[in-house]
């Protein structure tokens, strides 16, 4: 299935070709830890559970922590 990945933090935005059934699948199969990275599509947070569909448009925000 063919989806397009914006990724925030690199400021880039690829379609790609991918097998991955889910975003947990996605972002191993990107090499994103899942732990730096919030996935989002249409505004929603995603969980690593969350289906992919072809065509989505999913988008990678960066998780910031301080103190």
């Amino acid at each position: 299935m063919e989806i397009t990945v914006t990724n925030e933090k690199e400021n880039t935005c690829k379609t790609i070709e991918t097998q991955a059934k889910n975003i947990k699948e996605l972002l191993e199969e990107i090499k994103v830890n899942s732990e730096t990275v919030l996935v989002a599509r249409k505004s929603e947070i995603l969980l690593p559970t969350d289906t992919l569909n072809t065509g989505d448009k999913i988008i990678l925000l960066s998780v910031i922590s301080g103190g």
